[in-house]
């Protein structure tokens, strides 16, 4: 069976964004459709073309997000003390301290510190504990890490 991981934080941002698609964006591009037929011929009519084409791609977001929804499992964090997902890791690397938040790879935002736990970096993070040193390979080439801090709450 598929599964989705993610944080609380990740399922709460996606039930959201699927309310504002339903209830607010669906709304107001079907509008836009009406708007458009009313205006008369449909094969040259630019603003309906635009408007469905909208309404497609609403969809198919509102899919999406549906089924991760449908197959989403949050992880608990087990232990304080071991990387798991949701977890913020603080290490030094190349003797600059770094921080990465482990989350599900929906919620990866990797410029901003937030690693996918399918990620070679955030695979190589899960399981470890705080003062472990370890070599990932990263774009760059092999870096070598040393877990600093673990914090686990959220």
């Amino acid at each position: 069976m598929k599964s989705y991981a993610t944080t609380k934080e990740g399922l709460e941002k996606a039930k959201k964004e699927l309310d504002e698609l339903k209830n607010i964006r669906r709304p107001e591009i079907s509008e836009r459709i009406a708007v458009a037929k009313d205006r008369g011929d449909l094969s040259e009519n630019f603003e309906y073309h635009e408007a469905k084409d909208a309404m497609s791609f609403l969809e198919g977001r509102i899919n999406e997000i549906s089924e991760f929804l449908k197959f989403a499992v949050v992880h608990e964090t087990v232990s304080t003390e071991i990387v798991g997902i949701g977890c913020r890791v603080k290490c030094h690397i190349d003797g600059k301290v770094k921080d990465y938040h482990i989350v599900g790879s929906r919620e990866s935002d990797p410029l901003n510190g937030r690693i996918s736990n399918e990620s070679p970096l955030g695979q190589a993070f899960l399981g470890r504990r705080a003062g472990e040193e370890f070599d990932a390979q990263l774009p760059a080439g092999p870096k070598r890490f040393k877990i600093v801090k673990i914090d686990c709450s959220e």
